[in-house]
């Protein structure tokens, strides 16, 4: 299958994943416009995905079923998604013209948040960022952090992809928790290169997640020693090193 991150607005990915067959599953579709461009280039319109209800992955739905009316269209259970669809969640399997995905619940970003698992892809839409992770609107710290402890546990070859192009300005923040982290230095200097190239910088690998993500790595002795200096004593778990974490990059300036 091919994968296509779609831009939209400032930083926004619309994902297109593609059978050999043309039919193409669509991923939070903020803007209807580069789905639109899509199938004008071959790219035919199967199903679509929502993550959360935030307008900005949700958008370009009504539009798009507009022009093909019987497109179906899997979101979570969430009343603030106006629109005639699916309702998926946790354990429920979206398949949809060969397509094959795991529903998971992961809270936190919103308290309805939903990723889909498949075919080797995660579509995590504002839950987990490459070297970051969402924050934390709808959701408690301990929440937020076992929903990206559920996704740290996927095969560790698993493509990881987000919502939006973070992934410089994560890796700022990442590289002043965890300056020593050699993983960390060659995936920011990476995600330059592919930036000044006009390329993505996801997906991003599960496993490069798990070795340079600060928020991945709440039990890692450097991102702990990182919070313990901040709070001037020792975290009391996981859960308060995540919330510490979380409160740090919402205030970050580089």
């Amino acid at each position: 299958m091919r994968l296509t991150a779609l831009p939209a607005f400032q930083d926004n990915y619309i994902w297109a994943l593609q059978a050999p067959d043309g039919s193409t599953l669509f991923v939070d579709p903020g803007q209807a416009q580069p789905v639109l461009d899509a199938a004008a280039q071959g790219m035919q319109p199967a199903a679509i995905l929502l993550t959360h209800h935030h307008d900005d992955h949700i958008g370009g739905v009504a539009e798009l079923r507009e022009r093909w009316p019987a497109l179906p269209v899997f979101a979570p259970e969430d009343e603030r998604i106006h629109l005639e669809c699916e309702r998926v969640g946790e354990g429920d399997r979206v398949q949809s013209a060969g397509f094959d995905f795991t529903v998971l619940s992961v809270p936190g970003h919103t308290r309805s948040h939903i990723a889909f698992h498949g075919h080797g892809h995660l579509f995590c839409g504002d839950t987990l960022f490459s070297l970051g992770c969402g924050r934390m609107f709808e959701g408690t710290p301990a929440r937020m952090l076992a929903s990206l402890e559920r996704l740290a546990a996927l095969p560790a070859q698993t493509r990881v992809c987000c919502g939006h192009e973070y992934t410089l300005g994560n890796a700022v923040f990442a590289r002043h928790v965890d300056p020593t982290n050699a993983a960390l230095h060659r995936r920011q200097q990476e995600a330059m290169d592919m930036r000044s190239r006009s390329r993505p910088t996801v997906p991003s690998l599960l496993s490069s997640e798990l070795e340079c993500n600060p928020f991945l790595r709440t039990h890692a002795e450097p991102v702990r020693q990182a919070v313990a200096a901040r709070l001037g004593r020792a975290p009391m778990d996981a859960a308060e090193v995540f919330a510490e974490l979380r409160r740090w990059k919402d205030g970050f300036r580089a």
